[in-house]
């Protein structure tokens, strides 16, 4: 049986991998040997073994027999068919988190977008915050946790954090481009409040396909 301690460690080589892999400390494509990891991250092959497969599952690192554990390759390709899917199951699931959606799910979208909106996006070293990450990611999962599908809300964040990577690996953020993210957010949030599904969903589509057209130009991150 696997130990709290045990389990704890896991999750915190797990978070310190994640957080370097998005800000660049290791490169698209670059092998994650577990031997040197065990070294840089004071770790186990236990835990790098547990942590590694979790990196997978967000589309953070791939895994071939006999080449192991690679950090994902980007592309423009692959960009826009994560795009392409993200804009068609993103918009059905949010539709169906507002029909469905409690007065509870309010609560906690409004919540999740006043903790993003506080929270700044790069750290006191330039780099993105992984605090930032979190809240980004908490609201867009709010968002769509109206929705009574698990498996589509498991696909819908599944394909956003795919996507994430290629935000984090460019060379500016968006927030430092003429672009107003803040603003999209509170669109977005406004407009499911209010439960204008039409509205939502332009503007959740318009949100995910800017973040892909700037990102394209070399004018974000």
């Amino acid at each position: 049986m696997t130990s709290a301690r045990s389990t704890t460690r896991v999750e915190d080589v797990y978070l310190r991998l994640r957080a370097d892999i998005l800000n660049g400390r290791h490169e698209p494509g670059s092998r994650l040997r577990v031997e040197a990891l065990k070294e840089e991250y004071g770790a186990s092959s236990g835990v790098l073994r547990e942590a590694l497969p979790r990196l997978v599952g967000q589309g953070l690192a791939t895994f071939a027999p006999q080449q192991g554990f690679r950090v994902v390759e980007v592309s423009p390709t692959t960009l826009r068919d994560l795009t392409g899917a993200r804009v068609v199951i993103e918009t059905h699931v949010v539709r169906e988190a507002l029909t469905h959606g409690t007065i509870e799910w309010e609560s906690d979208l409004l919540a999740a977008h006043h903790n993003l909106a506080r929270t700044p996006f790069a750290d006191e070293n330039g780099a993105i915050n992984e605090r930032w990450l979190s809240a980004h990611a908490r609201f867009h999962q709010a968002l769509l946790e109206g929705c009574p599908n698990q498996h589509l809300r498991q696909v819908a964040t599944q394909l956003r954090e795919s996507a994430e990577v290629y935000r984090c690996w460019a060379r500016r953020p968006t927030e430092h481009s003429d672009r107003d993210t803040a603003a999209e957010h509170r669109i977005i949030c406004e407009r499911a409040l209010d439960r204008d599904v039409d509205g939502t969903v332009e503007a959740l589509r318009n949100h995910i396909e800017l973040t892909t057209e700037l990102l394209l130009d070399g004018r974000a991150g």
